[in-house]
């Protein structure tokens, strides 16, 4: 009886435990993103903790299609109640502190806010010996004006429209985001401007835009609009620079976001990292784009934007609505597709995202996100279609993450070294991180280590700064051996070309048959004498197939070892072709051009055989062999800022190998200029219709196994 009794209080403590709450799992997937665009799982950053709502407010009226949420220095919540015509202003508990919406204005007459989208608040501050309070800027969109008030909700002043001959004739001034510098200069955002941010004073006086988006004509259109009116072009679109939808300030700091620009060229600059089309942009007080962008894709939301969720599709670039600027220089912005939050730091590096549609507490309803403000260690997310907003608290794991930056920021490394490392015991992954202590690293001088663990997290600039000083440390060292290497390898070089000079003038003039080493050392004096190279190749039996086939493999190699060898900075991710990929990305266009420029010549009376063809075009590689293999080798000892002038060189390489080709097409067929440069055109054209029969051939070739392999299968069953 009494085993049976335990038994029983087992299965009862069990089911008492698995129907508990999980309080501290979120309804969502917290992740990041790795450098080819994978979501890294991560643990949760923040956390939802309530959800607060008309009710608990204490509001009499609930808030409808509430539209921006703000926090002052004493923690108070305000709440742009667009519909309701008011501002909602909260304490730090999220209980009614105060309602902005019936004023006396500065002409002594009773007036109400319109539709108000946008709310910013000012901290009290000292000028001088004087003290200022800091106001309420409140966004009267439907009024086409900006109020202030008092912290206590007085009202102070309006701020009219500001006009200007900038503005667009008939142009609509209808401001849905403010934001006020140290320096009492306004930015705002008016959502019928295409100009840019609208930068004023507080009295109302234009000083100009800034920030405008860059726009793009095609050639095409650029010709159109010639024969365009003066109407026609006043309605097209295309021609006009995208709006923007949000504005906030930290600092010397302007963040402005957009949602309106062309899918393509969001997705475009998330790789190219480049701030023209970006939805969300970092601006100085002068209206220049400073953002950095670090991270392995540019900071625009999702990056996996074709993710297929199990009940929805959500596809296309992120909606940006807002940004809002958090603890040590990290900084957040919503997609309102998704309902999600993506946290960066200053140097644009994705810290965590998450969020996710739905009902439960820490969910936003679908297209709802309307808000994101940080309220302390807190983060709060309006949600417009719930008419409420979540408070999400920040995780053991967040606060482990801010402090590493602020001890970063602060310089006190060997404490950032040992959070980062805290965090790397809980995710492994972050490569953040890695970063982080790299950076540490850096700074404390242990150069070799700090490149570790930068090329773990495959951050290629970090790298390259590093190196740099490692590398000067390194020369500093070796200050006299470096001249004296490079002496011997010129005086080396030189006497090898002077032993290839005499050795193919005596071969000339001896009459004797060529030796394989003779046929092999003529190409240095081709490659740099390529009319009467390529004429003593053909006439005197010069080279040999032999030499050919060498060279050919020689070249071979030569991309081989580029494939496996080049330095971190060109392949950090370490992605190497196999010897076969190589060898058929050589061999192939070679065997085509001979096959093409074959066919083609012996039509147009071409002197050249295919056997001349082929061991003048391998000839002409030599030019690969020797740039390739030193350019590969000095990849690893270069920066990035030194990397422009190694393409250069290569690409000299593949030129200088084509001006051989072409020459050698030239003399080995006894063709004047004009007619090798139609043969070389043809024999183009030639290689691209190979390919063609190839394929078609392939593919019809495929079908008849198929076909064959099917009636074999009937005739087994039949039987």
């Amino acid at each position: 009886m009494k085993k049976i009794t335990a038994i029983i209080c087992v299965i009862f403590a069990f089911v008492m435990v698995m129907a508990l709450p999980v309080g501290a799992s979120a309804p969502y997937q917290t992740y990041t993103y790795s450098i080819n665009g994978l979501a890294l799982y991560s643990p949760d950053a923040y956390t939802p903790a309530k959800s607060v709502d008309s009710a608990y407010m204490g509001l009499d009226v609930a808030i409808s299609n509430p539209s921006d949420i703000e926090v002052d220095d004493e923690m108070n919540v305000y709440i742009a109640d667009t519909d309701n015509n008011r501002i909602v202003v909260l304490d730090r508990y999220y209980k009614l502190k105060f309602i902005i919406s019936n004023f006396v204005n500065d002409q002594g007459v009773p007036d109400n806010l319109s539709a108000p989208q946008g709310v910013f608040i000012t901290s009290d501050k000292v000028v001088g010996t004087e003290k200022v309070e800091g106001k309420i800027y409140v966004c009267d969109t439907n009024a086409n004006r900006i109020l202030t008030f008092d912290r206590d909700g007085n009202f102070l002043s309006v701020i009219p429209q500001p006009e200007s001959e900038l503005f667009d004739e008939g142009a609509v001034y209808k401001p849905v985001a403010v934001a006020v510098d140290p320096y009492d200069r306004l930015y705002v955002v008016s959502s019928t401007t295409y100009q840019g941010i609208i930068v004023m004073t507080d009295t109302g006086a234009f000083t100009g835009f800034i920030g405008a988006q860059k726009v793009t004509i095609s050639a095409w259109d650029q010709i159109w609009r010639r024969f365009q009116t003066d109407e026609q072009r006043a309605l097209s679109q295309s021609y006009v620079s995208t709006e923007f939808n949000n504005v906030t300030i930290s600092g010397d700091f302007i963040y402005v976001t957009t949602s309106s620009i062309d899918d393509s060229k969001v997705q475009s600059s998330l790789k190219s990292k480049s701030g023209d089309y970006a939805p969300v942009k970092m601006l100085n007080a002068a209206g220049e784009e400073i953002m950095r962008r670090n991270g392995f894709f540019a900071p625009s939301g999702e990056i996996d934007i074709t993710k297929t969720k199990v009940s929805d599709t959500i596809s296309g670039v992120s909606v940006i609505v807002d940004a809002a600027v958090g603890p040590e220089k990290t900084w957040s912005i919503i997609d309102q597709k998704r309902s999600k939050v993506f946290t960066y730091d200053f140097d644009g590096n994705l810290l965590f995202a998450f969020g996710d549609t739905g009902r439960q507490l820490g969910n936003i309803s679908s297209k709802g996100l309307a808000g994101v403000v940080y309220q302390g260690d807190n983060m709060l997310l309006l949600d417009k279609t719930a008419k409420s907003f979540t408070v999400y608290e920040r995780t053991e794991y967040g606060d482990i993450l801010i402090n590493a930056l602020k001890n970063q920021n602060e310089r006190r490394y060997d404490k950032a070294i040992d959070d980062w490392m805290e965090i790397l015991k809980r995710n492994s992954n972050f490569d953040t991180a890695y970063i982080g202590i790299g950076n540490a690293l850096y700074r404390s001088n242990q150069l070799e280590e700090a490149l570790e663990y930068y090329e773990a997290a495959y951050d290629t600039s970090n790298y390259s700064v590093a190196y740099k000083d490692l590398r000067k440390e390194w020369l500093s060292k070796f200050i006299l051996l470096i001249p004296v290497f490079v002496i011997v390898v010129c005086f080396a070089c030189s006497k090898f070309l002077k032993y290839a000079k005499k050795v193919n003038k005596r071969v000339a003039t001896s009459g004797e048959k060529k030796t394989y080493g003779q046929e092999l050392i003529y190409v240095f004096h081709l490659i740099f004498h390529p009319f009467d190279g390529f004429w003593d190749l053909k006439h005197e039996k010069r080279g040999s197939f032999r030499a050919a086939i060498t060279i050919l493999g020689m070249t071979i190699v030569a991309f081989y070892y580029q494939a496996i060898g080049q330095g971190y900075l060109l392949n950090p991710q370490g992605a190497y072709s196999s010897l076969f990929a190589v060898i058929l990305s050589v061999c192939a266009p070679l065997a085509l051009w001979v096959i093409a420029n074959w066919c083609l010549t012996t039509l147009f009376d071409g002197e050249g055989s295919f056997k001349d063809i082929f061991i003048a075009t391998c000839y002409s590689l030599m030019p690969m062999v020797l740039i390739l293999i030193p350019c590969t080798i000095a990849s690893n000892f270069l920066v990035t800022e030194e990397l422009d002038i190694l393409s250069v060189i290569t690409t000299f390489a593949f030129i200088w190998t084509g001006i051989l080709i072409f020459f050698g097409m030239m003399i080995t067929h006894d063709y004047s200029m004009g007619k090798n440069v139609l043969t070389s055109l043809g024999t183009i054209l030639g290689m691209v219709c190979i390919m063609f029969i190839a394929l078609l051939f392939s593919t019809l070739l495929g079908k008849l196994v198929s076909f064959v392999t099917n009636i074999v299968t009937e005739l087994q069953f039949r039987m």
